[in-house]
């Protein structure tokens, strides 16, 4: 096996939280002079710059798993990624249909910007997408396995929108591939006040969004060869694949 240094927690321009220093060149280069293999586009509820950063990673030779920070009805943030263009766009067209919908005002809350190769604008996203989508947190988990996709409850040792801090507990059945911790705690603390959570798949991501912050904490997948499928693997943990995380 391999090892592969991934950050899967990843926001670009779209995000009205991320800098405009954010596109998807910026992005790429950033991870790459990090020596960074696999990247998670996960920017807020929407889907829209995570292919064209998927196509443009093969000339770094890197792999980014597209996909999106949903928020859940309980305010819950979770991640999703997706295996193909089809998936990626039936999830798209999930989030736009359940989304709640409130302006952007994007002096006030950040601007969201879809773009093109060359750091091209192409178009702007007119509600806010920090908003809530309409669905649990298990309906979410559903959506997203029934297109093949991958489901990660996002930094769930965080204060706020995260499975602990809105719920109190991961509830009993819920469908997930990988718990996320984030950068800002020591796993092996998080573990001895969460025994719950050992043994299960962690990840560590950096939740980035500003250049300087790709990769400040990564996990490391070990794969025969640098494609989704053995990702997918890992994150079942089939045929030796699997997740290390620190």
């Amino acid at each position: 096996m391999k090892e592969y240094r991934a950050d899967l927690h990843i926001h670009t321009v779209l995000s009205p939280c991320g800098d405009l220093e954010m596109s998807p060149e910026n992005i790429l280069a950033a991870a790459r002079s990090k020596n960074i293999d696999i990247l998670g586009i996960t920017d807020h509820n929407h889907t829209g710059n995570a292919w064209l950063i998927r196509e443009m990673a093969e000339e770094y030779q890197m792999l980014v798993l597209p996909g999106a920070e949903v928020t859940t009805r309980e305010e819950v943030h979770c991640l999703a990624f997706f295996p193909s263009r089809e998936s990626l766009a039936q999830f798209q067209h999930f989030l736009t249909g359940q989304i709640i919908r409130i302006p952007n005002r994007p002096e006030v809350l950040g601007y969201q910007v879809l773009v093109g190769r060359g750091e091209r604008v192409i178009d702007e996203v007119e509600y806010y997408l920090g908003s809530s989508v309409d669905a649990s947190v298990e309906e979410v988990a559903e959506m997203a396995h029934s297109l093949g996709g991958i489901f990660v409850p996002a930094h769930i040792d965080r204060h706020k929108n995260s499975l602990y801090s809105q719920l109190g507990f991961i509830p009993a059945g819920l469908a997930f591939d990988a718990l996320e911790v984030s950068w800002r705690t020591a796993l092996e603390n998080f573990l001895d006040t969460h025994p719950e959570v050992r043994g299960q798949r962690i990840v560590r991501s950096s939740d980035a969004h500003f250049l300087p912050d790709i990769g400040r904490i990564t996990s490391v997948f070990l794969l025969e060869e640098l494609t989704c499928d053995e990702v997918w693997m890992a994150f079942r943990g089939e045929n030796g694949r699997k997740i290390v995380a620190a």
